[in-house]
């Protein structure tokens, strides 16, 4: 795409103008934004992006929507909470596209969440060819005689009924239709499971059938024995239920029950399939869900089945363990979710769970080669071409290597976020804010602009889009800067630099310019380390793993490449980390593994990902690195405390003796409202403190414990300076870019990315050797300055001795590595084997690899 001139606004009506924002720790700046724009927020980790950009222009925008609602539709909605401003002007409606999964429901995948397998529900009810669930033979229209003829060979001397099916699970009180029924001299009904007999109108006014409760209703035609000499009499039962149904009628012998239709019919088995309606391919609908695992594919077991063992039957060895219960594949539907009837229409001979298995960029090829008829074509044209769009906005921006059965809950962050940007450009709106929060998070560089395309298409028709990004490519190609700074917490909230990139590049005022004009980067190393061992990882198979074996060196900093859906993940979370923790727990009691050799020199595993340091508020940095433990007990050491006699129980606020008996040492209550959103209050007895007033008189430095907990990191280390303990592991924070973060910030505040850092922390803190750390995409979220300290922080584990294997697309970590592995060549199917291995330098050499050709342009 061709790039867009620099637009220049001319009049105030084409910026958005914050003025005074004071949100955490913006100090009250004035912030210009232009419409219909492309506009990135850069700056270091804690600079007062994010609270900018989502926390004053997209909670602001999408508060004003609200309150242009009906009281009746706010009630759903909730209250939004106006951020600290003085005034915004020409400020639009606002959309976040922000970077947290799509939901953990098991029912939820990348085709519900993309409406695209709903598109096709509708396409395979409409132009669907129909297959007999039994023998697979093509089903053909059927006349009364020959159902009748069926009937006579297939139930001969048994009691059958013929009834109408009148109602199949549909929601209604449905009393005009038993009236009219009863008028035309029907009396006899099955409703729900239930036989009723009417005498009277007055009998079925007396019924009485809820509304909201899907209800099935057969009205009964006749009952007999079937022999030859029945035959006029079954014929004109089926035919007058065929008048009462619609072409259809159900014979029901003994407890089973069957559905025959003059449109739809096997001859051969005797089996017809009803109306043929989106709901059917549905997993979600008891109509289309296979019975036996009610459309999730999968069956579980709990270890305590069985008086508590936890052995289980062979046929659960390819299954997966997961909160003590034991998921394994549903034997009835092979874990395709639908019953037989749903899974025997097909299009292009593929049914269309087998259709949901192809890749996003496999199932537009697969609609683009299917050669269909003049009469389907007409038919299902426009959804064609919906799906179709659909399905190229996912390719354009990094995700063709997805299936649309693919789980939403395994889905990243940075994945569930593109998923969004795409349905966000599908919608076409215009006039909108759309605010997204690092878009480029596990996105490899070759896909890179495909996603500045698509930002740039949203820009285009007609929208204002605001990145958060640190992505140096992303940048180049904004029409417009705003860089924040100069650092983090409450050295950073101001605004250093704006403009294009091209002035932002020549302002010496500018931390992200100096790496923008490149007079600044980060260094390629001299020399590289050399490795001590390998580990031997043979015939990995894991996902799209194609029986991979690889040599991962020991006692250097290894990254792990390859685009998106390459198979990195599944190459080390899933395959390499099991094994590993297997050899070093079966170390001194058994051989080696026939998978995994060369583990002899390792002795611990740690794996930093971005899961949550706590689930709770409770939860913070403090408790979580152990530096909370040394400040109470400082705390209790002060004179004062052991005069009124204060343990350094006295200042948790966990333990009843010191916290605020109001809120229970939370800060604040929560009131439960009707019909409305809770409301969080803070606490009018300790106002937010967490502590009574007899724990907050005792001071150190001037300080009580609440203000210890409100420091940051960095206001932390120039008080804690002289206690050794308590220093290292602040300087720590300080060195992984965290000096922003203050002790006491709830967990659940926390990023993924800073949450990974804590842990690294942590990590640093302990002494020891002979460790393999595994890290998943360390740079989620720092700026390149941030970075440069990062990669000093994993160096020196390295050098004490350990082993680091690095998953990560960022260019400036994988030219620093002294061994690289790179997979793919491409994502899914097209994935899942080692193109190239070695020195940066020699990847960089390699024709097959695309991280190679990005990182040619270092060497």
């Amino acid at each position: 795409m061709e790039k867009k001139q620099p637009f220049v606004p001319s009049t105030w009506s084409d910026w958005i103008t914050v003025v005074g924002a004071h949100e955490h720790n913006l100090k009250h700046i004035t912030a210009k934004i232009p419409k219909n724009c492309l506009t990135v927020i850069t700056g270091p980790s804690g600079s007062g992006k994010s609270s900018l950009a989502l926390d004053v222009l997209y909670t602001e925008g999408k508060r004003r929507y609200m309150e242009s609602l009906s009281s009746y539709a706010r009630q759903f909605l909730g209250i939004a909470k106006k951020p600290l401003f003085d005034r915004i002007d020409g400020l639009c409606p606002a959309i976040a596209i922000e970077q947290k999964t799509v939901g953990s429901n098991p029912r939820s995948t990348v085709g519900t969440i993309t409406e695209i397998y709903d598109y096709l529900r509708v396409l395979f009810a409409r132009i669907g060819h129909l297959h007999c669930p039994e023998c697979a033979m093509p089903i053909s229209v059927e006349s009364p005689e020959s159902i009748t003829h069926m009937i006579i060979n297939k139930f001969k001397h048994q009691t059958i009924t013929i009834a109408a099916p009148i109602v199949e699970r549909k929601k209604g009180e449905f009393l005009w239709e038993l009236l009219s029924l009863f008028d035309s001299g029907l009396y006899r009904f099955i409703i729900d499971g239930t036989h009723y007999k009417f005498k009277s109108q007055d009998e079925i006014h007396a019924l009485k059938l809820k509304k909201s409760v899907p209800h099935t209703i057969d009205a009964l035609i006749d009952s007999l024995e079937v022999s030859d000499s029945e035959r006029s009499r079954i014929f004109e039962a089926i035919e007058k239920a065929f008048t009462f149904a619609r072409g259809m009628c159900r014979i029901i012998v003994g407890e089973k029950k069957y559905i025959y239709s003059s449109s739809r019919m096997c001859v051969q088995c005797a089996t017809s399939i009803a109306d043929i309606e989106p709901r059917l391919f549905s997993f979600n609908s008891p109509i289309g869900a296979c019975p036996e695992c009610q459309g999730l594919g999968t069956l579980s077991a709990w270890s305590w089945h069985d008086g508590g063992s936890t052995s289980y039957k062979s046929e659960y060895e390819t299954s997966y363990i997961d909160r003590y219960a034991i998921h394994f594949t549903c034997d009835t539907c092979n874990g395709k979710r639908l019953n037989p009837m749903a899974l025997a229409v097909t299009i292009g001979n593929k049914d269309i769970i087998e259709l949901s298995s192809l890749s996003i960029k496999q199932l537009r090829s697969f609609f683009a080669s299917t050669q269909f008829s003049e009469k389907e074509f007409e038919i299902a044209a426009a959804l064609l071409k919906e799906i179709d769009n659909r399905l190229q906005f996912l390719i354009d921006v990094g995700l063709g290597y997805l299936t649309l059965n693919r789980p939403a809950r395994t889905l990243s962050g940075g994945e569930g976020q593109r998923i969004r940007l795409a349905t966000q450009i599908g919608s076409a709106l215009s006039g909108v804010l759309y605010v997204l929060d690092e878009p480029s998070i596990g996105l490899h560089q070759r896909d890179n602009d495909r996603l500045i395309d698509t930002l740039k298409s949203l820009r285009d028709q007609g929208n204002t889009v605001v990145v958060v990004e640190h992505d140096i490519d992303t940048m180049r190609e904004a029409d417009y800067i705003i860089d924040m700074g100069p650092a983090a917490g409450s050295l950073g909230g101001e605004i250093t630099a704006y403009g294009t990139p091209e002035q932002l590049a020549q302002n010496p005022d500018s931390l992200t310019g100096a790496y923008l004009s490149g007079k600044r980067e980060i260094k390629v190393p001299r020399t590289l380390r050399k490795a001590k061992g390998y580990m031997t990882l043979k015939n990995a198979t894991t996902h799209n793993l194609k029986n991979v074996t690889v040599d991962i060196p020991l006692g250097v900093l290894c990254g792990i490449s390859g685009v998106s859906g390459s198979g990195k993940s599944s190459l080390i979370m899933h395959e390499l980390v099991p094994q590993v923790r297997q050899a070093l727990a079966r170390k001194k009691i058994s051989g080696p593994s026939e998978t995994l050799s060369g583990t002899e020199t390792l002795e611990n595993m740690v794996v930093i990902d971005q899961s949550p340091i706590g689930r709770t508020p409770r939860s913070n940095p403090a408790t979580y690195l152990g530096i909370f433990d040394e400040i109470r007990t400082l705390f209790a050491q002060l004179p004062e405390s052991v005069a009124r006699g204060y343990k350094s129980g006295r200042f948790s606020f966990n333990v009843s003796d010191g916290r605020c008996a109001e809120c229970n040492g939370d800060g604040t209550i929560t009131v439960e409202m009707h019909f409305l959103p809770e409301v969080v209050m803070t606490c009018k007895t300790c106002n937010g403190k967490r502590y009574n007033s007899e724990t907050l008189q005792i001071l150190y430095k001037g300080k009580n414990i609440a203000d210890i907990l409100a420091l940051t990191a960095l206001q932390a280390l120039e008080l804690f300076a002289h206690h050794k303990r308590l220093a290292k592991t602040l300087q720590l924070l300080c060195e992984v870019g965290l000096d922003y973060i203050q002790l006491g910030q709830p967990s659940t505040t926390l990023s993924g990315g800073e949450a990974q850092r804590i842990k690294l922390v942590g990590e640093l803190a302990k002494r020891g050797a002979d460790t393999l750390y595994i890290l998943d995409e360390p740079t989620t979220g720092l700026h390149s300055n941030d970075i440069e300290k990062l990669l000093g922080v994993l160096n020196r584990l390295v050098d004490k001795g350990n082993s680091m294997i690095v998953i990560e697309h960022n260019l400036d970590v994988l030219k620093t590595v002294d061994y690289l592995i790179d997979l793919g060549p491409e994502g899914g199917d097209e994935g899942g084997m080692i193109v190239a291995y070695g020195t940066p330098r020699k990847v960089a050499q390699s024709h097959k690899s695309h991280t190679g050709r990005y990182l040619a342009h270092y060497f």
